[in-house]
């Protein structure tokens, strides 16, 4: 997870910002402690190719807050993160997340028109610091019926 994070941000999502801030973004994901608190607060679900590799994850929490969603760079326009997002939305579900309740998430601008076709709706535009620079993006919201 930690290299297909590191792989994606560096490569796909240098489509909408710059080389320094997708090296700041990128940079969050060498912390091995941060991966771990993650990966407590969350459940993650996997994608995975024919060979086995990983394709993709995403994850979700018992509040509805959608915290991940990255697709391996060879991978984009597969289908994986439409399955995915149908998973995590399946999971949220689960949780007891409702109509009066909704998914929530912070979009990247290169994210942001998949999770609007998905039915994701801009609630903010905002700027957060990934380690040393802000970058723009977007908390989106989903109401699931």
């Amino acid at each position: 997870m930690q290299h297909l994070f590191r792989s994606t941000v560096l490569n796909v999502n240098l489509r909408d910002y710059t080389k320094e801030e997708v090296a700041d973004w990128a940079s969050c994901g060498d912390d091995l402690l941060h991966w771990k608190e993650l990966l407590s607060q969350h459940h993650f679900i996997g994608a995975f190719d024919e060979q086995g590799k990983m394709a993709g994850f995403s994850s979700m929490n018992k509040e509805g807050y959608l915290h991940s969603m990255f697709v391996h760079k060879d991978m984009q326009g597969r289908g994986v993160a439409t399955q995915l997002l149908s998973e995590v939305e399946k999971m949220a579900k689960a949780y007891g997340v409702t109509e009066i309740t909704e998914i929530t998430s912070e979009i990247s601008l290169t994210a942001k028109p998949f999770f609007e076709q998905k039915g994701y709706k801009v609630v903010k535009s905002q700027k957060c610091r990934a380690n040393q620079l802000e970058l723009t993006n977007f908390v989106m919201c989903k109401r699931l019926f």
